[in-house]
């Protein structure tokens, strides 16, 4: 087993070439460092490193993107928690993912609805509807599988 430890390490330092000023791992002469793969020069400075995230948006833009988003309150009708933009990462609700649950009562996305003054409405994507009819029809084809197989049996 150390002699094929050693053969590694002899093979990886040999693809890798020599290296200077490094401790040994073997008790010889070589072994491994880090260098750097662009060379750095001391005191400049990059322009980009104040770029990062991009230039600032105008007022009209800021608008127009408002404009695609609901500008009323989503409330999750399980628990009546009403979604607070500043709460989740700044992102508007309809830029969640379907992964995203409610920060109270970890309901689905789906369970959300949009308030429009004292009424909250239906979202656009079935709700529950599609998974009680799924079920109720699972259960059902079950019973009269199971009485069909009392019977031929």
């Amino acid at each position: 087993m150390k002699s094929f430890v050693i053969s590694l390490i002899l093979a990886s330092s040999a693809l890798l070439g020599p290296l200077k000023d490094s401790r040994s791992l073997l008790g010889s002469s070589q072994g491994f460092s880090v260098r750097p793969s662009v060379g750095v020069t001391a005191g400049v400075t990059s322009s980009t490193s104040l770029n990062v995230f991009g230039n600032r948006k105008t007022k009209e833009q800021q608008t127009e993107e408002e404009s695609k988003y609901w500008q009323g309150e989503w409330v999750c009708k399980d628990c009546g928690y009403i979604y607070n933009r500043a709460e989740c990462a700044g992102m508007y609700f309809e830029e969640q993912g379907p992964g995203f649950r409610c920060p109270q009562c970890s309901g689905p996305r789906r369970r959300y609805a949009k308030k429009v003054g004292d009424r909250v409405g239906t979202t656009l994507d079935g709700g529950d509807a599609p998974i009680l009819l799924f079920s109720f029809g699972g259960v059902a084809l079950t019973i009269a599988f199971g009485i069909w197989a009392v019977n031929n049996l």
